[in-house]
């Protein structure tokens, strides 16, 4: 039986994933640098490097949250990554995504969620920068669309450096 393009694509972007070798949460100085820099920016709560696996999502660094992961089921991120742009959702209380998720309806009470797709050199999009309030907002200006495509960018730039260093190692 053969397998969907979706399938075989989903399969690609989780081998590439595996190749930047982050399995757990990352005690990098860098990335807590972006994570503090992106929170005083946007003056949210809650920011987080979401990388997504077949699973579960996984916090590489983050701020404002006791966890490192969720269930990929859960995750705002994989609708995130399949944009091409940032993916902004108000107030999730009235998007008939998430109304119901337990991370909107309980702690961590997610009310306004933006979300920069991380992608790889070959495009796939491994996760998100995201940044995430308690109270709904509106959406993104020009100029906070541009900081968090640049932070992306700068986020992507410290995994792309830690997934050459262990090609090297191999």
């Amino acid at each position: 039986m053969s397998q969907s393009p979706l399938d075989l694509e989903e399969q690609h972007r989780l081998a590439i994933l595996e190749e930047y070798g982050v399995h757990s949460a990352l005690a990098e100085t860098s990335l807590d640098r972006i994570i503090h820099l992106t929170a005083n920016i946007f003056n949210v709560p809650i920011v987080l490097i979401s990388l997504l696996e077949a699973d579960r999502q996984l916090f590489a660094a983050s701020l404002g949250v006791s966890v490192c992961e969720t269930g990929r089921e859960l995750s705002f991120c994989a609708h995130a990554i399949r944009q091409q742009d940032i993916m902004v959702i108000p107030d999730a209380r009235l998007d008939a995504r998430f109304a119901d998720n337990p991370l909107v309806t309980g702690d961590p009470h997610v009310r306004f969620y933006a979300g920069m797709p991380l992608r790889s050199q070959t495009g796939y999009a491994l996760g998100t920068l995201c940044i995430i309030d308690r109270t709904p907002s509106v959406e993104l200006s020009a100029s906070d669309r541009r900081n968090l495509r640049d932070l992306a960018a700068l986020v992507m730039d410290k995994l792309e450096m830690r997934r050459l260093e262990l090609a090297r190692g191999e």
